[in-house]
């Protein structure tokens, strides 16, 4: 085993504490004052009289000795040597930061008295890192036995997590008055050639990972080509499918709108038959009413010859010229006088007295 290394030990008593003389020696009367951070006792024949912390004051020297116990944190370096379970030696370097929480109790374990000169009396002060080292080596002790190198190695933070609630606990620092400010492991290292064992094997183990790494890369690249593929046959599929529904849809919607033209067309047809037929009813009943119409007709002019049938066509002649259209009658008279043409010797007629007749006679008729 190695004997720990304490490093960073901070520890000026005469810059926090001074004392000085009132008066001359001969009358033993003596001035103190303390520092805030530091922590002062008056004894006096035995008795502490007066305690606490930036205390300024005057005392008799010859009968009373004063307790000066430091306040302010103190960082303490440490490295040493242990094995751990499978019997590898390990290296650990930290630093443990403590300060003093009760010096009351601090100043009973240990001697913390002042000279006149206003330095500590013996060597405790200087000795007290030295004693939180070991406190804090046996807990790193009862840690480090019961964990391999390599679990070791990997959790440095499970390490001090327990060397801290070991260094809490009552039987701990505690016990000297003392309380854990902090604590932190900077390293934790095995000797030369187990280190270089343990790179070779993490160096074959890292090639490997990276050969898997490449060989798993490759695979992927397979399976990724393979699902792309996948997926663009499936996009293929669900393309030509939908092709396949829209023809589908297309064709339904024809066959869709030349059944419904066919059924318009047999709408119309079927209107168009109906129209004949009610137009086959009309020429019918056209031609029965015609028929009655001529019936009557004839029978009326039959009726009529029949009246007349006896009379002198020049009576009936003589019985209509009262009701007779005016042109009627000049036809009716050029007939008289054609009938008579070889009685008459000469007669003329000029085209004015022409279109006098027909001009009056269409006047009258307009009248």
């Amino acid at each position: 085993m190695h004997t720990p290394q304490i490093r960073n030990q901070r520890r000026s008593n005469t810059a926090e504490f001074h004392i000085g003389n009132k008066g001359g020696s001969m009358f033993g009367l003596r001035y103190a004052k303390a520092s805030p951070s530091t922590y002062l006792i008056q004894y006096r024949n035995g008795q502490p009289v007066r305690e606490g912390t930036g205390l300024a004051f005057f005392y008799f020297a010859p009968n009373a000795s004063l307790v000066s116990v430091p306040l302010e944190s103190v960082d303490v370096a440490f490295m040493f040597n242990e094995v751990s379970s499978d019997f590898q030696e390990v290296t650990v370097q930290g630093q443990v930061t403590y300060r003093v929480a009760d010096p009351k109790l601090l100043a009973s374990l240990m001697n913390f008295t002042l000279k006149p000169n206003g330095e500590h009396a013996s060597e405790d002060p200087s000795r007290l890192p030295q004693r939180v080292v070991n406190a804090a080596q046996v807990q790193l002790r009862s840690v480090l036995s019961g964990q391999t190198l390599q679990e070791l190695l990997r959790g440095s933070e499970r390490l001090v997590q327990t060397v801290r609630e070991g260094l809490r606990r009552p039987d701990g620092l505690p016990s000297l008055g003392l309380e854990l400010v902090n604590l932190s492991v900077l390293a934790v290292r095995p000797n030369p050639e187990t280190a270089r064992a343990l790179e070779a094997t993490v160096r074959e183990q890292i090639l490997k990972q990276a050969d898997d790494a490449t060989y798993l890369r490759r695979n992927s690249a397979i399976e990724q080509e393979r699902s792309i593929r996948e997926n663009e046959l499936n996009t293929e599929i669900a393309v030509e499918t939908k092709k396949r529904q829209i023809r589908e849809t297309q064709l339904e919607a024809e066959r869709a709108a030349l059944e419904k033209r066919q059924q318009i067309q047999h709408q119309e047809m079927a209107g168009r038959i109906e129209l004949e037929d009610r137009n086959k009813a009309l020429t019918s009943l056209r031609m029965e009413n015609a028929q009655k119409e001529a019936d009557a007709k004839a029978y009326a002019v039959a009726s009529v010859m029949k009246a007349v049938q006896g009379i002198d066509p020049k009576v009936l002649q003589a019985l209509t010229v009262g009701n007779a259209d005016p042109g009627a009658l000049i036809a009716m008279a050029f007939q008289g006088l054609a009938e008579n043409a070889e009685r008459i010797g000469e007669l003329n007629i000029t085209p004015d007295l022409l279109q006098q007749l027909t001009g009056k006679g269409h006047a009258q008729a307009r009248g």
